[in-house]
């Protein structure tokens, strides 16, 4: 392979002189010291006049990496990991290191020998290794060290966090966020990584939680942390569930995210409320630690709303402070603005019609009134009359140019999609057109029948993923949901997540479910039939393999069958 070929620059020889240090600006250098003075030595290699650079070959670099890791294990007494991680993960480094040689000549020889009377800072290559860039890495070079093992306490506090299973490329980050962590005595960081543990933490997620916010490993455990997983055991969630919520690009302020917390708590919210809130839309918490949560509180004040009509708001409309209906929200809120609109209009907007307000993104005003061929004043007075023809005609959705065939009233047809939505349909998906057909009744009453199974002691998402699977559930009323749970968990015995695997038994008249069922237990108590057979292996089945296994199997089957039927036929 043939790489850029201004990347490498011709060698030329350097004399040095013990107290002089030779610098060009244009130069590509390395630091290096010689044996014959204490100093440190700047090498400079300026490129040929031509511009052009010779290509080193795949093979030659192969060998000066492996003349580098011979260097580092057997010269320097790293072990052979250490050295093969930093041999193979400092590019930069070593792309600097074999452009003080001539390409022409045998680099490798080349290369064996200057390391043999120059050793390299070896702080540089280490770092590079730990993932971060030759740009944070300047400031971060100790100025009067050479060696790794000339500051052994760094040492010692690397091959902990390297023992204990933190990536060496996400050190790096530790490193420079919070150097103190690698500043600590003999046994001190082993420590707080287990007091981490013992707050009921599994050591994979320990490793996730100090890699993408090191400060935790700054002074004690941090108290607002602690506090916010015990916030996770009462809401009912695992505490290890937190490590899915973090990642390395965040910035995370515990404090901030347990007042998020505990102002939920005071607006109203419920454990459960909060659970769902957690479960479905994390970003709330953990992208900002719940700033969004207070922007938006602050822009309701503003508009003159008292404090319980805000939160009145928020618990009447819990999903709103999903990350998307947020944005949509103020975007809406904006909108309004734009065109003038008295604040005491947007206020009632706001008190009716805060869900679909989140619910859906809307276009600009100046692109609404040029597709209506109005002024702004005109747009304003056609919102005040009807809010519901704003959503219509601002919304970029495409399904809601169908918003007068779908639906004769158009509030029933936003509430629909607005709970769609939530589900996680996108607004301008075919998907979003075929559930609309899908489901029956109101977004309400859909919202309702959701809920129920949420109550029944489904998970939130558990129960999206068994409705995309099976919309008809949806079409139960909320009664007939809880009559079939009932049955299925007190009469029948079977565990609620049974439904997961076969949610369609929620769709079978209650008239098949009993009839088959109180045959299969006959069955059972009667050793004829395998215990907790499948939902699906009974119901789904036509009626007459039914009848072949399930009633011809005992001499008295057939009677008893015969017998149910009518039995419940008359019930």
């Amino acid at each position: 392979m043939i790489a850029n070929l201004d990347k490498f620059v011709v060698f030329s020889h350097v004399v040095y002189d013990k107290s002089d240090v030779v610098q060009n600006p244009c130069s590509v250098s390395l630091n290096v010291r010689s044996f014959r003075s204490s100093r440190l030595l700047c090498e400079s290699v300026q490129s040929s006049s031509s511009g052009l650079a010779i290509q080193i070959s795949r093979t030659a670099k192969t060998g000066a990496r492996d003349v580098l890791f011979e260097y580092l294990h057997s010269t320097r007494g790293f072990s052979f990991m250490d050295a093969e991680h930093i041999s193979k993960n400092s590019p930069h480094f070593f792309e600097k290191l074999l452009s003080k040689f001539d390409p022409e000549e045998d680099v490798v020889k080349s290369l064996s020998k200057f390391l043999r009377y120059n050793p390299i800072n070896e702080f540089e290559p280490f770092l590079e290794s730990l993932g971060l860039s030759p740009a944070e890495i300047t400031s971060l070079i100790p100025q009067r060290l050479m060696f790794l093992t000339d500051d052994s306490v760094m040492l010692e506090n690397f091959r902990v966090l390297r023992d204990y299973g933190i990536p060496r490329i996400k050190m790096g980050k530790m490193y420079k966020e919070s150097r103190e962590i690698f500043e600590y005595d003999y046994g001190i960081l082993a420590s707080k990584l287990k007091a981490y543990e013992n707050l009921g933490l599994s050591k994979a997620i320990v490793i996730k939680l100090v890699s993408c916010c090191p400060p935790l490993l700054v002074g004690g455990v941090d108290a607002e942390f602690a506090a916010v997983l015990e916030w996770f055991k009462e809401l009912g969630m695992k505490k290890d569930e937190i490590g899915g919520f973090v990642s390395g690009k965040g910035i995370y302020d515990w404090g901030r995210m347990l007042d998020t917390l505990d102002f939920l708590d005071r607006v109203g919210y419920t454990d459960e409320q909060l659970h769902n809130l957690l479960k479905t839309n994390p970003a709330l918490l953990f992208q900002g630690s719940g700033k969004k949560v207070y922007v938006l509180f602050g822009r309701l004040l503003k508009l003159g709303l008292k404090m319980n009509e805000v939160y009145s708001l928020f618990m009447q409309n819990p999903h709103i402070l999903s990350v998307k209906c947020t944005k949509n929200f103020c975007k809406a809120l904006d909108f309004l603005f734009d065109i003038a609109m008295q604040t005491e209009d947007i206020v009632h907007i706001v008190s009716t019609r805060m869900e679909l307000m989140g619910s859906y993104s809307l276009k600009g005003p100046r692109t609404v009134c040029r597709e209506l061929n109005v002024k702004r004043d005109e747009l304003c007075q056609i919102i005040k009359e009807d809010p519901l023809k704003w959503f219509d005609v601002a919304s970029k959705s495409k399904i809601q140019s169908s918003v007068r065939v779908a639906s004769k009233d158009p509030s029933t047809f936003l509430e629909k999609t607005a709970f769609l939505s939530r589900l996680g349909y996108l607004e301008n998906s075919d998907e979003m057109l075929k559930a609309l057909k899908q489901f029956r009744g109101r977004g309400d009453q859909l919202q309702e029948r959701f809920d129920c199974l949420v109550n029944a002691g489904l998970d939130s998402n558990v129960v999206k993923n068994l409705i995309k699977q099976a919309p008809m559930v949806l079409n139960q009323s909320k009664d007939l949901l809880e009559k079939k749970i009932d049955c299925l968990t007190n009469w029948l015995g079977y565990p609620l997540e049974s439904v997961v695997a076969f949610p369609a038994y929620l769709c079978y008249d209650m008239e098949r479910i009993n009839q088959r069922f109180s045959m299969y237990a006959w069955l059972r108590e009667r050793g004829a039939a395998k215990s907790m057979l499948s939902l699906s292996t009974i119901l789904a089945c036509s009626d007459a393999r039914f009848v072949k296994y399930f009633v011809l199997v005992h001499p008295e089957g057939p009677a008893k069958w015969d017998s149910l039927k009518n039995s419940l036929n008359t019930a």
